[in-house]
C-alpha cells in the first residue's frame, strides 16, 4: 500500500472517530443543558403534564317526609360486562361468571355465554346493567381477567311515584331537573372535592402517597312538610276520582292553613321519578302550580268578603232571580245552573247563584274589588319553594270592559293556579291571615345537624276577624243538604268551602268543556287542613260539588281517620253506625314497643296474642280500615332469622299490596325489589317465608285492578 493510500485511510478513520466522539459529546452537552441549565423549567413542565386533578364526587343529600320516611336518596348500581379478548381471559372464567349471574337473575347461563361467543369482535359486552350487591361481591371474588365491574351512583325514590311532582327528579349527572331536586340543587348536591393524581405514558391514572386532596362538602338533606300517609291518600283518591269521572287529569293540594306547610300535593296522571323518561312530558307537569285556570265560583269568596266589608250587602236582603235563571248584563247573558228563585245572601252563596253574586259585585267600585282580589293573592305567585310556578293573571281596572266586574265576581276573566285558590281559602280558615306556602321545613348536614329552618311566614291580613265570623256559617251552608257541595259532606265533620264549575276558554272562545273544583277546610271550629281538588273535563258531570266534592269527601274522611285529635272531636252518628275509621298501619316485623307506640299515636285500640318481642301477624292487614270500636289484633312472636348469619332475612308475604308499599318494606329489610308490571302485586319470587341474603332482589309482578272503596265506605251515607 502506498503512502498516499495510507493517508487516505487514516484520514477517513479520523473522520469516523471524530464523528463517534461528537455524538457522546452532544449527548453530554444535552444532559448538562437538561439537568443543569434548563432542569427546573423542564421538571416543572413534566409535573404540569403528568400531574392532574380528578373530582371526588360529593354525596347528594336525602329528602325526607315529615315523619322521617326517606323519600329520595342515593344508591349504587353495579354493571357487569366482559372483554372476551383481554389477555388471560378464558371461557372457563366466563362460565363461572354466567353461572353466578344466572343464580341471581333467573336467566340462563347459556344465554349469557352465547352473547359472549357472538360478540363479533367487540371488546365490551354488557351482560347485566344492574345486579344485586350479593352478585357483585361474588363476581368480584372471582378475580378473573376479562370481567369488567362498574359502579354507577343513581338517585332512588323509595316510594316510586309518591310525591313525584314535589320531589322532581335528577339527570344523569345527578343535577336536579324539576321539583325540590331543582329548587334546592346546590344545597342537595354539595361541592365536589379534588384528588391529585399522576398520569403515565400509557395514559393510566394512579394516585401516590402524599398527594394533596380537597375533601368534598357533602350535600345537605331536606326534611319536608309532606306527610307520606296524607300524600298517599291524596294520590289514591285523586286517581280513583279521575277514573270514576273519566276526567282528563286532576290535582289536589292539602295545606296547614295555620302555617302554610304543604301536607300533600298530588297530580294525576303522574310519573315515576326513578324512570322519568318512560312517561310523557305532560305527566311530569305540576298542575298545582303551573296550570293557570279560571277558578269559577270558588272566586266568589273574594266577592263575599269585599261585599261584607264594604257594607254593600245585607244578610237578610232578598235577591230576585229570573224564573228562567238568565239575565242579560251589558249585552251578555248571565246564567244560573238552575232557576233558583228568591234568595237571601247566604242562599246566594250556598246555591252559587251567578246572577245574585254579580248583582252584589256591581255595587262595588272596580278599584276596590280589584284590590280585594289582589290582597287575596290573585295575579301574584305564592312564592312556594318549588320551580315553574305561574303568576296567574288579574287585569287592572283600566283594562276592564263593562262586563268584567260581574263576570270577574263569579271567577271568569281571571286566571289562577290551584295553589293560589287554596291559599285564599287557607287565609279564610286562618282567621283572615294569609301564610306563604312552603314544602321544606328544615335542612340538615351530613351529621344530622340543623343548618337552616324555614319558619312559617305571614303574608298579610286579607279580611277582618269579624268578617270571618260572619262568613263562616255562609260557607258551611255550602257543604249541606241545601248547598252545592252536599256530596262533600262527612258525617260529624264540620266543613266549609265552595264549589266551582268553570267553562274552559279554548282558542278564543268558551267551549262546552268544564273544570270542576271544590276548595274548603276542616274542622271549622279549629281548621287544620285546607284542601282543593280540581278535575279537568269530568265526563259523568261537570258540577264541582258532585265530582270534585266526592274526591274531597273521601280525602277528608281518611285524613280525619288518621288524625287522633279530629277523630276524638267528631260527633257520633245519631244512628250509632260506623261513622269514622282509621287506616291500619304496617306493624309486622316491628318490635312490640314500636307497634304499641304507633297504635297509640293513631288512637287504635288493640289486643295481643302470643308472646314475644315482635309482631309477626296483624289483623286487619296494613292499609285496611278499622271502624269506630273495632280493635286490631297483634300476634306476637320471635322473628325467624338464619341462626348461622345476620346477613339473611325472611321474605314477607307481599301479595295484595301496592308496588309502593312492597318496595318500601323490601328496602327497609335490606332487599332489592325487581318490579314487573304495576298496580297490585299478585305474584312474588322467592316465596314468602324463605330466607334470602340481604342485598339480593325479590321479583314482584303487579297488575292494575279496578278501584273498589273499602266496604266501610260503601255503607256510609253518600
Amino acid at each position: 500500500m502506498t503512502d498516499h493510500g495510507r493517508k487516505i485511510i487514516l484520514g477517513r478513520m479520523f473522520v469516523v472517530l471524530g464523528l463517534a466522539l461528537l455524538i457522546p459529546g452532544a449527548i453530554l452537552v444535552q444532559l448538562i443543558r437538561i439537568n443543569v441549565i434548563e432542569g427546573d423549567r423542564l421538571r416543572e413542565l413534566w409535573n404540569t403534564q403528568t400531574i392532574q386533578y380528578i373530582p371526588i364526587p360529593a354525596q347528594r343529600g336525602a329528602i325526607y317526609a315529615s315523619g322521617g320516611s326517606q323519600l329520595a336518596a342515593n344508591s349504587v348500581i353495579y354493571r357487569v360486562a366482559v372483554d372476551p379478548y383481554a389477555p388471560g381471559a378464558t371461557m372457563d372464567h366466563f362460565s363461572e361468571l354466567t353461572n353466578i349471574l344466572s343464580r341471581h337473575t333467573g336467566k340462563s347461563a347459556s344465554g349469557y355465554l352465547n352473547r359472549i361467543r357472538n360478540s363479533s369482535g367487540s371488546r365490551y359486552i354488557v351482560l347485566e346493567r344492574t345486579v344485586p350487591v350479593a352478585a357483585y361481591e361474588e363476581i368480584q371474588m372471582l378475580g378473573a381477567r376479562g370481567i369488567i365491574l362498574e359502579e354507577e351512583h343513581r338517585r332512588t325514590y323509595a316510594f316510586g311515584s309518591l310525591g313525584a311532582h314535589v320531589l322532581g327528579f335528577v339527570n344523569r349527572d345527578l343535577r336536579g331537573v324539576t321539583g325540590l331536586e331543582a329548587t334546592y340543587n346546590r344545597i342537595l348536591g354539595g361541592e365536589d372535592g379534588l384528588q391529585q393524581v399522576r398520569r403515565d405514558r400509557s395514559n393510566r391514572i394512579f394516585s401516590y402517597v402524599g398527594a394533596p386532596r380537597k375533601l368534598p362538602e357533602q350535600g345537605h338533606s331536606l326534611h319536608t312538610t309532606i306527610d307520606a300517609y296524607i300524600q298517599a291518600i291524596a294520590e289514591e283518591e285523586l286517581r280513583a276520582g279521575i277514573s270514576r269521572t273519566r276526567s282528563n287529569y286532576g290535582t289536589a293540594i292539602i295545606m296547614d292553613p295555620r302555617t302554610g306547610a304543604i301536607k300533600a300535593m298530588a297530580n294525576y296522571p303522574d310519573f315515576d321519578p326513578n324512570r322519568p323518561a318512560s312517561d310523557e312530558n305532560e305527566n311530569r307537569r305540576n298542575y298545582a302550580i303551573s296550570d293557570m285556570v279560571e277558578p269559577g265560583s270558588t272566586f266568589k269568596l273574594v266577592t263575599a268578603v269585599a261585599a261584607v266589608e264594604q257594607g254593600v250587602v245585607d244578610f237578610d236582603e232578598i235577591f230576585e232571580t229570573p224564573e228562567d235563571g238568565r239575565r242579560l248584563i251589558y249585552g251578555q247573558m248571565m246564567r244560573d245552573h238552575d232557576p233558583l228563585g228568591d234568595l237571601d245572601f247566604t242562599q246566594a252563596v250556598a246555591k252559587s247563584s251567578n246572577i245574585a253574586i254579580s248583582e252584589i259585585a256591581m255595587r262595588l267600585k272596580p278599584q276596590v274589588f280589584y284590590q280585594y282580589a289582589r290582597n287575596f293573592g290573585f295575579g301574584t305567585r305564592t312564592e312556594i319553594d318549588l320551580p315553574n310556578e305561574e303568576d296567574g293573571r288579574l287585569q287592572r281596572p283600566y283594562e276592564w270592559s263593562k262586563v268584567t266586574l260581574p263576570w270577574l265576581s263569579i271567577g271568569y276573566e281571571v286566571q289562577a293556579t290551584p295553589l293560589q285558590v287554596l291559599q285564599a281559602y287557607a287565609a279564610f280558615a286562618n282567621n283572615g291571615v294569609m301564610m306563604r306556602p312552603y314544602v321544606v321545613d328544615r335542612v340538615t348536614n351530613e351529621f344530622g345537624e340543623t343548618v337552616r329552618i324555614n319558619r312559617p311566614s305571614r303574608v298579610r291580613r286579607v279580611m277582618k276577624e269579624e268578617t270571618v265570623e260572619k262568613l263562616l256559617p255562609v260557607f258551611q251552608e255550602v257543604v249541606s243538604d241545601s248547598g252545592t257541595a252536599s256530596w262533600a259532606m262527612v258525617e260529624g265533620l264540620e266543613i266549609a268551602g265552595k264549589t266551582g264549575t268553570a267553562q274552559k276558554y279554548i282558542d278564543g272562545r268558551y267551549r262546552t268543556a268544564y273544570r270542576a273544583t271544590f276548595a274548603g277546610f276542616f274542622p271549622v271550629e279549629d281548621p287544620q287542613y285546607a284542601m282543593i281538588v280540581m278535575l279537568d273535563e269530568p265526563k259523568t258531570s261537570y258540577y264541582g260539588g258532585f265530582t270534585a266534592g266526592q274526591v274531597f269527601r273521601e280525602m277528608a274522611r281518611r285524613i280525619a281517620g288518621l288524625d287522633s285529635d279530629i277523630r276524638r272531636s267528631l260527633t257520633p252518628s245519631e244512628e250509632g253506625g260506623p261513622d269514622h275509621y282509621a287506616l291500619m298501619p304496617r306493624l309486622e316485623g316491628l318490635k312490640k314497643e314500636q307497634a304499641m307506640k304507633l297504635l297509640a299515636e293513631l288512637g287504635i285500640d288493640y289486643s295481643e296474642d302470643g308472646s314475644g318481642a315482635a309482631v309477626i301477624t296483624q289483623v286487619p292487614t296494613a292499609g285496611d280500615t278499622l271502624i269506630t270500636g273495632q280493635r286490631a289484633r297483634l300476634v306476637l312472636g320471635e322473628l325467624q332469622e338464619d341462626p348461622g348469619s345476620e346477613t339473611h332475612v325472611a321474605i314477607p308475604d307481599l301479595r295484595g299490596m301496592s308496588m309502593r308499599q312492597a318496595t318500601s318494606i323490601l328496602y327497609e329489610i335490606g332487599l332489592e325489589p325487581e318490579l314487573i308490571g304495576s298496580g297490585t302485586i299478585y305474584s312474588q319470587f322467592p316465596r314468602a317465608g324463605e330466607l334470602m341474603q340481604k342485598g339480593r332482589a325479590v321479583t314482584l309482578r303487579g297488575r292494575i285492578r279496578e278501584f273498589s272503596p273499602p266496604a266501610v265506605l260503601t255503607n256510609l251515607k253518600q
